[in-house]
């Protein structure tokens, strides 16, 4: 493992998990909301997008962050390995819950440099929120996840998914740095 994405749905705990993986293999963690996101919550196109994301993954190795779907042809053809978070439905939403609190009450910066902040009105009543994301979007990537499982990108990609925080803290103790 020296390029690794990792997948989920909203609220699944990428970030969290990712960041761990890349301290533990002492490799870089990349964070694809923090290069997507623009202030004002404005986004990079795909175009403009995928020319930051390049150098970083020509990189000998990673620990890629995030989902972000129309770079999958492009980001798989670096990768060779793929962890799924799979978390049932309630963990996640759960996960998605708590941290949307969490982030609307504390006010912090949601990635460095963007002055995007989360907020009560945007994550509970705003056609914005990320928990109606979640909620609209959790058994769609489930399903497309399922498939892109059953017949991976390419037969070299190493396809690892976790359904339970346990086995992601077994595979985080069983992970071997390069």
């Amino acid at each position: 493992m020296k390029r690794i994405n990792v997948i989920g749905t909203s609220g699944s705990g990428k970030s969290q998990f990712s960041s761990r993986l890349a301290t533990k293999l002492d490799i870089q963690y990349i964070e694809m909301d923090a290069i997507f996101w623009l202030p004002n919550w404005q986004h990079l196109e795909l175009e403009d997008f995928i020319a930051v994301l390049k150098p970083l993954l020509e990189q000998e190795s990673w620990v890629l962050d995030g989902n972000q779907s129309k770079t999958n042809s492009f980001k798989w053809q670096y990768v060779d390995t793929i962890v799924w978070l799979d978390y049932g439905f309630f963990r996640t939403f759960g996960q998605m819950l708590v941290r949307s609190v969490k982030r609307a009450y504390s006010k912090q910066e949601v990635w460095q440099g963007t002055g995007n902040k989360e907020s009560f009105r945007r994550n509970f009543f705003s056609s914005d929120s990320v928990v109606l994301w979640m909620l609209h979007n959790y058994w769609k990537t489930k399903k497309k996840y399922a498939k892109l499982f059953s017949n991976p990108p390419a037969p070299e990609i190493k396809c690892v998914r976790i359904t339970s925080p346990k086995q992601a803290d077994e595979f985080l103790a069983n992970a071997v740095g390069i």
